[in-house]
C-alpha cells in the first residue's frame, strides 16, 4: 500500500451551537415512519439530508431523482445558514461516545479506498446492490460522504495514548443523542497527525463494524468520478472498547406445524426448558425463545473445531432450527424472517410475537469481537445480521467533502 491507511481531512462539521439540533442516528437504523416522526419540530435534523424522503410525499418511490435533489438542497441550506461549517485545514479528529457508564474513543479520519480494495480494510458482510446504489447516488448528489463507517482496530497503546492526549482540552462539539453523549476534538499538530498516521500504518488493518454499504458506495462513487485515490470517512475504535449486542430473530409462521409439533421437533434438535422470565442468553450456544406467550431456554454444544463462521450462534440456530424445522432458506431473501437489534432489548421480541408481527422469536448471545476479526481475517463472510454494535455513531457531526 503506497498511501497512508488513515489521512487527515478538512471536515464539514456541525457548528458547536447547532450540534444537538443536527445530530441524527445512522440513516439505516430506523424505518421511514420513524424518520418522519424524528424530524418533527427539528428543522436542522441531519435526517433531512440522510433520509430526504422525510420531506417528500410518502409515495415517492425508492431511487427517485427527487430524493437526491432533496438531500442536496437540505445539505446546501445547512451550509448556507452556517449550521454546518468547514474546517480551514486538514486534521484528524478524536471521537468519544459515552453511554451507560461506558466510553469508547476512536479516531475519525479519511481512510484509504485503495486499502479497502486491497483488503487492509476488512469486510465481513455482503451488501445489497439496491442499498449500495442508493448511497452511491447520495454521495454523488452531495459531493460528500456524510455518514462515517464505524471500524475497529486491534488495540495499540501508543495510538490510544496519542488520541487520549487530544481529548485533554474542551471539545469542538459535545452533544447528546438519545442516551449517548458524543464529543469531537481536533488533532491539528503536524507532529501529532504524523505520529497517529504512522501508528495506524503499523497496526495495518481496520475491520468494518457498521457501514459495509457506506464503504462499498464510497468506492463506487469514487470509481464513477474517476478519482485516483479515493477516501472513506471512517471512525475507528480499539477493539477492546467497543460493545457488541445480540442480533435477534423473529419468524412468521411455524412452517405448517402446530405449537406442540414444533416444540417436539425442537426438542429433538436442542435442549429446551421453560423459563419464568425473558431470556438473555448467558453464553455461546445458548438461546432464548418466546412462543405462545412463554419464554424458553435453548441449549446445544458449540463445535470445538471447524470454520469460525460455522461455530457462531447465528449459524448454529440456522443449521439446527431455522433451516430444518422452520424451512428458512436464505435469511436475506426469506420474507418470513426478520431481525431485531440488541439495542431494543429482548422485550421487543415478546412484543413482536404478542402483537402478531411474528409467531416465534429467538434471542442470541452477542458474537465476540474476536470471532468477527477472525472471520474477516479469513476472508469469510458472516451470516446476515450477526453483529449489533452499540452505541452508534451520529450522522451529521462531521462529513468528508470530496472536492
Amino acid at each position: 500500500m503506497s498511501e497512508r491507511l488513515l489521512a487527515p481531512f478538512a471536515g464539514l462539521r456541525a457548528a458547536a451551537e447547532h450540534a444537538r439540533a443536527v445530530a441524527a442516528p445512522p440513516y439505516d437504523v430506523m424505518s421511514a415512519a420513524e424518520a418522519r416522526a424524528a424530524v418533527e419540530g427539528r428543522p436542522w435534523s441531519f435526517l433531512r439530508v440522510s433520509r430526504p424522503e422525510v420531506d417528500l410525499a410518502p409515495e415517492t418511490p425508492a431511487g427517485a431523482p427527487a430524493l437526491y435533489e432533496g438531500a442536496a438542497a437540505a445539505f446546501a441550506r445547512m451550509i448556507g445558514e452556517g449550521v454546518l461549517v468547514r474546517d480551514p485545514a486538514s486534521r484528524l479528529y478524536a471521537w468519544r461516545m459515552e453511554a451507560g457508564g461506558r466510553a469508547q474513543t476512536g479516531l475519525a479520519a479519511a481512510a484509504s479506498l485503495a486499502a479497502y480494495a486491497g483488503g487492509a480494510i476488512k469486510r465481513h458482510e455482503l451488501t445489497r446492490p439496491d442499498k449500495q446504489e442508493d448511497r452511491a447516488r447520495h454521495i454523488a448528489a452531495l459531493g460528500a460522504q456524510t455518514g462515517p463507517v464505524l471500524a475497529i482496530h486491534r488495540p495499540d497503546e501508543n495510538a490510544r495514548r496519542l488520541i487520549a492526549a487530544a481529548c485533554a482540552g474542551p471539545p469542538l462539539i459535545r452533544c447528546v443523542l438519545g442516551a449517548v453523549e458524543h464529543a469531537l476534538w481536533a488533532i491539528e499538530g503536524a507532529d501529532e497527525i504524523e505520529a497517529l498516521a504512522a501508528r495506524f500504518d503499523a497496526i495495518g488493518a481496520l475491520y468494518i463494524a457498521d457501514g459495509h454499504h457506506r464503504a462499498a458506495a464510497a468506492r463506487d462513487a469514487a470509481e464513477r468520478a474517476g478519482e485516483g485515490a479515493g477516501r472513506l470517512l471512517t471512525v475507528s475504535f480499539p477493539a477492546d472498547e467497543v460493545r457488541i449486542l445480540g442480533y435477534h430473530r423473529i419468524v412468521r409462521g411455524l412452517n405448517g406445524l402446530t405449537t406442540e409439533a414444533f416444540l417436539r421437533a425442537l426438542g429433538e434438535a436442542v435442549q429446551v426448558e421453560p423459563a419464568d422470565a425473558p431470556v438473555e442468553p448467558e453464553g455461546p450456544a445458548r438461546f432464548g425463545m418466546y412462543l405462545a406467550g412463554r419464554w424458553h431456554r435453548l441449549a446445544t454444544a458449540r463445535p470445538a473445531a471447524g470454520a469460525v463462521v460455522e461455530r457462531l450462534d447465528v449459524s448454529l440456530l440456522a443449521r439446527l432450527v431455522l433451516g430444518p424445522i422452520l424451512a428458512i432458506g436464505d435469511p436475506r431473501l426469506d420474507p418470513r424472517i426478520d431481525f431485531v437489534g440488541g439495542g431494543r432489548g429482548v422485550a421487543a421480541l415478546a412484543a413482536a410475537v404478542d402483537g402478531g408481527d411474528a409467531t416465534v422469536a429467538f434471542s442470541l448471545h452477542p458474537t465476540s469481537v474476536e470471532d468477527l476479526m477472525a472471520v474477516a481475517d479469513a476472508g469469510a463472510i458472516l451470516p446476515p445480521k450477526t453483529t449489533w454494535f452499540e452505541p452508534k455513531l451520529a450522522d451529521g457531526l462531521v462529513s468528508l467533502v470530496l472536492s
